[in-house]
């Protein structure tokens, strides 16, 4: 099972430190040469090659440069960038507003023809009524202090429902019974966001099952996962956004959903839960 979702982004950065200090050692210099080589205190190499900071991408053609292995420098640098996106921060995503993220979100959305998610907190975007959304993006914009574009926010994300009804996308979505009790909005906007689970539920292209908060767990509850086909995860943390590529760990997000899957209850099991929630509002 996974355990720390930015495991894959350090051991990511512990790579990309392990190949620069091969060609210092296949250049036969030590870390005290290669910065004087490279213009810089001792203390960053020695950073870098314990992964405690990450190159810029300057810095890997000057050590690239420094161990005569400048053909090396664009695969390194092309490395970096994508460990670098595996670990992304709320605050940088969304520091011009929640808007343009949305969008990015969509294209996700788009792209995948399979989707597997479980949730533990909120109900999934494409699931959400514009006053579920509304409320909830309200909230992060408060946690985060980032600029309050919320209206613009909730359309793109609303406009992700679209791929519930077309494009031949199919959605298998595990949620925790809690998604149910946690509150958004009025009550009665709360209810709303639950009849349109109801809603959404008989569609061919969604499969919905609530995991009962009596369940006996043969999985722990996990941080919210959206698993695209079987090519990339994205794991939500409270600071950030985590992109997993890794072929063994995208294994271990599909074994945990389908065992997450086996506890969930669907159909009018599902149904009698999602009722309960709603008559619990009033």
């Amino acid at each position: 099972m996974p355990t720390s979702p930015s495991s894959s982004a350090q051991a990511a950065r512990e790579a990309v430190a392990a190949r620069l200090r091969e060609l210092m050692l296949d250049a036969g210099i030590d870390g005290k040469r290669l910065s004087a080589r490279c213009g810089w205190n001792p203390a960053k190499t020695s950073r870098v090659l314990t992964a405690k900071a990450a190159p810029s991408e300057s810095d890997i053609r000057l050590w690239c440069a420094a161990c005569n292995a400048d053909d090396q420098a664009a695969d390194l640098i092309a490395t970096s960038r994508a460990v670098e996106s595996m670990y992304q921060e709320w605050r940088r995503l969304q520091r011009n507003g929640m808007r343009k993220f949305q969008e990015q979100v969509y294209a996700l959305n788009e792209k995948a023809s399979r989707q597997r998610v479980y949730v533990s907190n909120v109900v999934p975007g494409f699931f959400q009524t514009p006053a579920y959304a509304t409320a909830l993006m309200r909230s992060i914009t408060r946690f985060q202090g980032t600029p309050d574009d919320v209206a613009e926010a909730v359309t793109a994300r609303i406009a992700r429902s679209r791929f519930l009804y077309e494009g031949g996308h199919r959605f298998a979505v595990v949620i925790e019974e809690g998604v149910l009790r946690h509150r958004f909005g009025t009550a009665e906007e709360m209810a709303g966001q639950l009849r349109h689970l109801l809603t959404v539920m008989p569609l061919a292209s969604v499969s919905l099952g609530v995991i009962p908060s009596g369940a006996e767990r043969t999985v722990w509850p996990l941080k919210a996962f959206y698993l695209f086909d079987d090519e990339h995860v994205v794991v939500e943390t409270l600071t950030a956004e985590i992109n997993v590529h890794q072929p063994r760990e995208l294994a271990d997000y599909a074994r945990a959903f389908a065992e997450l899957s086996k506890m969930a209850v669907y159909g009018d099991q599902a149904r009698t839960l999602i009722t309960a929630a709603i008559d619990a509002l009033r």
